[in-house]
């Protein structure tokens, strides 16, 4: 089966790349963590290829025509009699160690044990989740759950059963369109995000920064003030680790155009998209941040041997000034040292027309193996949904709440306005996974050896920032061409 790499998120978040954060909050979840707010999103599916044979204590959640259904299924009195083991194959190895500073897996699996004691599930991680997982469909061996990884929206239903028709999952869950094809919803986001940039504030204090930058040219004014009255590296680029450089690419959307139709319905029309639009917004505007950061000399000495682990640490002493990394990345900042209340998070530096913007969407969202005997997708979507309503997970890893109509968080931007990328229109799904395979460029797609180039060619001044953009735009124009896409001014 064909895997081309794709986001199928805004933000991202959704990011599929994205590595999930550690929580601000020291909450567990067997002593608390969970608030009542943290209500989970209510799924079901609907996939008649995917039915499961009610058992005795789960007749209550099926649907009319026999299959699972998770919205109808009630925590604590549904499947309370099942017995099963499942397997669940994640990214946060952060999670795995008795040190992290927040709720980890073990007392988050402990918890879940209290209400469904004869469902085990047995936990892998992997530091190179975003590679590995997509091996692992390949096989076709792999986990009853787990991070769905950057697969092809028509291919979803190949590896993961539906949650249950968009309309009703619009009802229980916040960003139901991520993980959406053909009217049925195949993820349930495990927390959602913003995208902005991790900061040290007493950096920024040191260096005389009283307000924080609204504009490229403030930000970088900025990032000057601290290479020339403190010691830290003003923006840690994270260039060798490779994933966190498509990061930047969450942020051309919502945040450089405050328009939510732009990312997945405007981009793939659009003539010329990375061109000076001469307002400081746009991608234009995003990925020359990042080029006059590296040619002004305002990053670190050497960005071939950046350290992502070790910059965790360096950000939390005041070593580092900021990062460009999704919200995902607040709370690991905050727990990676003594200095978490040094470590802010604030709004991406462009201004639409006098308003900032910011992209709200799902980070990594669970799947459930398509393969897996009845039991165990039944005890799969039971322990999802375990960990969407009743863990706290998503605000315990300081993230915007998943579970519909709830407003519990400990994120917010003062001022910005939160946007949800709307879904590209019908008929047109794959078209942005076709450009971005045709140009090359994978925009929010694993597109990180583009955003390198950036680096290295504003390091080495042998291509002006222009020049790069001009030939984005001519890869656009041709995989516009190639593949019969309308194009509109």
């Amino acid at each position: 089966m064909k895997l081309r790499k794709v986001l199928a998120v805004t933000l991202v978040a959704a990011m599929t790349m994205s590595m999930a954060a550690c929580g601000g909050s020291n909450n567990t979840a067997g002593n608390g963590g969970t608030t009542d707010n943290n209500s989970a999103a209510a799924d079901n599916s609907t996939d008649a290829s995917n039915d499961v044979a009610a058992t005795e204590s789960g007749d209550a959640s099926t649907s009319a025509d026999g299959s699972l259904s998770y919205a109808d299924i009630k925590l604590g009195e549904d499947y309370t009699d099942l017995t099963a083991t499942i397997s669940l194959f994640n990214h946060r190895t952060d999670l795995e160690s008795d040190d992290y500073n927040g709720t980890t897996w073990k007392e988050y699996l402990a918890a879940f044990n209290e209400m469904y004691p004869n469902i085990t599930v047995e936990l892998t991680t992997d530091t190179n989740y975003a590679d590995d997982a997509l091996m692992h469909l390949q096989s076709g061996d792999y986990e009853t759950v787990m991070m769905i990884p950057a697969v092809d929206k028509a291919d979803l239903s190949n590896y993961f059963i539906s949650y249950g028709d968009l309309d009703t999952m619009k009802t229980q869950i916040n960003y139901a369109t991520t993980w959406e094809y053909g009217g049925q919803v195949y993820g349930v986001p495990s927390t959602a995000t913003t995208q902005g940039i991790v900061y040290n504030k007493k950096v920024f204090e040191e260096a005389g920064v009283t307000e924080l930058p609204k504009t490229p040219e403030e930000f970088i004014d900025a990032l000057q003030k601290i290479k020339d009255n403190t010691d830290a590296i003003p923006l840690y680029t994270n260039y060798a680790a490779g994933w966190t450089m498509g990061a930047w690419d969450a942020y051309i959307g919502n945040n450089a155009t405050g328009d939510n139709t732009y990312m997945n319905q405007k981009l793939v029309h659009t003539k010329d998209p990375f061109q000076n639009y001469g307002d400081d917004t746009h991608a234009y505007a995003v990925y020359k941040i990042l080029y006059d950061a590296v040619a002004d000399g305002l990053i670190e000495d050497d960005f071939a041997t950046t350290d992502w682990e070790g910059c965790k640490g360096m950000i939390n002493n005041g070593e580092i000034g900021c990062m460009v990394l999704g919200s995902w990345a607040y709370p690991q900042m905050e727990a990676a040292g003594e200095n978490g209340a040094d470590i802010g998070y604030m709004p991406f530096p462009i201004t639409v027309n006098g308003e900032q913007y910011a992209s709200a969407g799902a980070d990594y969202s669970y799947g459930i193996n398509a393969n897996a005997t009845d039991d165990e997708k039944a005890a799969a979507m039971v322990f999802v949904k375990w960990m969407t309503e009743k863990s706290g997970f998503s605000y315990n890893e300081d993230g915007l709440p998943v579970a519909a109509g709830s407003t519990d968080t400990k994120l917010s931007f003062d001022g910005v306005t939160f946007l949800e990328d709307e879904p590209a229109l019908e008929g047109e799904e794959d078209f942005l996974n076709e450009m971005n395979a045709e140009s090359e460029l994978n925009i929010n797609a694993g597109g990180d050896s583009k955003i390198q180039a950036i680096i290295e060619h504003a390091s080495n001044g042998d291509k002006t920032f222009d020049e790069i953009m001009d030939e984005w735009n001519t890869a656009w124009s041709d995989a516009q061409e190639s593949n019969g896409i309308e194009v509109t001014e």
